[in-house]
């Protein structure tokens, strides 16, 4: 059988540039020699050999984070070359990076979610209006981006002001909303337009920190991952579902890891990632690892996957 050629597409412009060329380390490691021919390319410098090498890919796995790699613009590059790819396409990533647009379109799939508000760059700024309406304790942060970058939690007027400023360093709009407090879950899926979930993951943030904000995700032993989470069966398949709608909800194809709070016997959707952490220790493949799946064989089926939606949607363009 011959073998793929795979572009594997790390580093970027983003914030999150130093994750995903460590993320891209551990991918190179990890796909099967035997099958790929595999090929690195960094869109901070490299985007003009990716375009010029583009006849001769046939595979592009996407390990980006943040803007300009998981908010559809290199989806894009790559529908225009006509290389398949993992993961979501234009529209999916688009969604799913604007935490705004993703809450709409939880509510209108019956998808819990924490209250909140949007406040514009610009716009007046006052605790109190949104104390009032969301609560004394608030989580601000940017409508778009990862890593918990520019996310604070606050229950003050001066600690909530700077909090929007520090968002709006990231972002031109700002998510405000109430800070439910519990166990932090995260749920995985797997599939294209009927994805299979993955055994839930339960985050515990080290008691220094306030939440699962970047050094927590990074650092190590900062943060204990236990799966499958220790919540009861009922609470299981709620989070689950969740999950799976959540992955519908946005679009999403291929793979996604929704974010969620479990307060008392409530769950609230907090954010969907379409391109999630992927190193050998992150949560997806945690999860998958829980499912008797390897880093290895994950990647395969990510593969698998983005090759199966990119033929339908040749056959589709095609009138098949």
């Amino acid at each position: 059988m011959k073998k793929l050629t795979v572009a594997l597409i790390s580093g970027g412009i983003s914030v999150e540039r130093e994750v995903s060329i460590k993320s891209g380390d551990q991918v190179y490691d990890a796909l099967d020699k035997a099958k790929y021919d595999i090929i690195r390319y960094d869109p901070a410098s490299q985007l003009l050999r990716l375009v010029s090498d583009s006849s001769n890919i046939d595979f592009a796995l996407i390990i980006l984070h943040g803007p300009c790699g998981e908010d559809g613009t290199i989806q894009g590059l790559l529908d225009l070359l006509d290389i398949p790819y993992q993961g979501s396409g234009v529209l999916g990533s688009a969604v799913a990076m604007n935490k705004f647009a993703s809450k709409q379109l939880y509510e209108q799939s019956g998808i819990p979610v924490p209250p909140y508000l949007i406040i514009n760059k610009g716009d007046p700024v006052e605790y109190k209006t949104c104390e009032k309406r969301l609560g004394t304790q608030l989580v601000v942060k940017p409508v778009s981006g990862g890593s918990s970058i520019g996310v604070s939690i606050v229950k003050s007027d001066e600690s909530f002001n700077d909090a929007v400023k520090d968002a709006l360093s990231c972002d031109d709009i700002v998510l405000v909303e109430t800070c439910v407090e519990g166990v932090e879950l995260t749920g995985g899926v797997i599939g294209n337009d009927e994805p299979d979930a993955l055994p839930i993951v339960e985050i515990i943030p080290d008691k220094n920190y306030k939440f699962f904000d970047y050094t927590a995700k990074y650092k190590n032993g900062a943060t204990k991952e236990i799966c499958p989470a220790r919540i009861d069966d009922k609470l299981t398949v709620k989070a689950q579902t969740y999950a799976k709608m959540a992955h519908k909800a946005l679009f999403c194809k291929g793979y996604s890891r929704t974010d969620m709070i479990l307060s008392g016997k409530e769950i609230y959707v907090l954010e969907t990632n379409t391109i999630p952490g992927m190193t050998a220790n992150s949560l997806l493949p945690l999860a998958a690892k829980a499912a008797g799946i390897s880093f290895t064989i994950l990647l395969d089926k990510l593969i698998e996957l983005g090759l199966e939606e990119h033929r339908k949607t040749k056959d589709r363009k095609a009138g098949k």
